[in-house]
């Protein structure tokens, strides 16, 4: 099995790993507001493929998945993903064939190839404790620009996807209560999500999908994720 070399390891992997696995995401991640999650990021950027990825010892999970439903877990080296935590922030990778990336390791680029991949953008998720967890990410099979302002974008849908993960594991710690606050608060972001990806579907239909995807388009999502975050700021579980 592939393993990812040791000197590419953050610092503090231990206590990263150790946090990763108190905070119990995988079955969470599988809700399906995270799918929806995913599938508003792809609709965004017309792209075909967008994954939350979870980044584990040796090996990368992918819980919610749209567009690659084959690809539920692979060995931690093969995985693109996981460059994003040994450098401790987004990665944005243009053109996986044509350009060079050194920091990508050899296992990695392989498995890019035999998958047909080219572009791959990935932000940063967040444990309770701001530690990563892995990736909002999302993959084309031809290269593509990824500007300033779409990657600025991607990294607020992932600041949302994490803000929505303290808040389950919040709920978790007070079961009694809890798991119904949860039920209550996923549903209606469900219910916003699919507005949005509504709202994303009515403008790319009137005014194509372009690429690099226009600012003005970007600044209309941008205002309702400012939305999803004033609902999730506002929640507070009972204890």
């Amino acid at each position: 099995m592939a393993t990812t070399p040791f000197s590419n390891l953050p610092a503090d992997e231990a206590a990263r790993l150790r946090s990763l696995r108190a905070a119990e995401l995988l079955p969470a991640l599988t809700e399906p507001v995270f799918n929806e999650f995913v599938a508003l990021t792809a609709r965004i950027f017309s792209l075909p493929i967008s994954l939350i990825s979870v980044v584990e010892e040796t090996d990368v999970y992918y819980p919610a998945n749209v567009g690659m439903p084959e690809n539920k877990q692979q060995p931690r080296a093969e995985a693109l993903c996981a460059t994003a935590i040994e450098q401790a922030q987004a990665v944005v990778y243009h053109d996986l064939v044509l350009e060079e990336h050194p920091e990508i390791p050899e296992e990695a680029l392989r498995a890019a190839e035999a998958n047909g991949l080219r572009f791959y953008a990935g932000a940063l998720l967040r444990l309770p404790d701001e530690r990563p967890l892995g990736t909002l990410c999302v993959i084309d099979r031809a290269p593509r620009t990824f500007t300033a302002e779409e990657q600025r974008i991607l990294e607020l849908l992932a600041a949302l996807v994490s803000r929505t993960v303290a808040v389950r594991h919040l709920c978790r710690l007070h079961p009694e209560t809890g798991d119904a606050q949860w039920a209550r608060l996923s549903a209606e972001l469900e219910e916003e999500v699919q507005a949005l990806n509504a709202l994303v579907r009515y403008l790319t239909a009137r005014h194509g999908a372009l690429v690099p995807v226009p600012a003005a388009f970007l600044t209309q999502v941008e205002s309702r994720l400012h939305d999803l975050q004033t609902l999730l700021d506002d929640f507070h579980p009972d204890a």
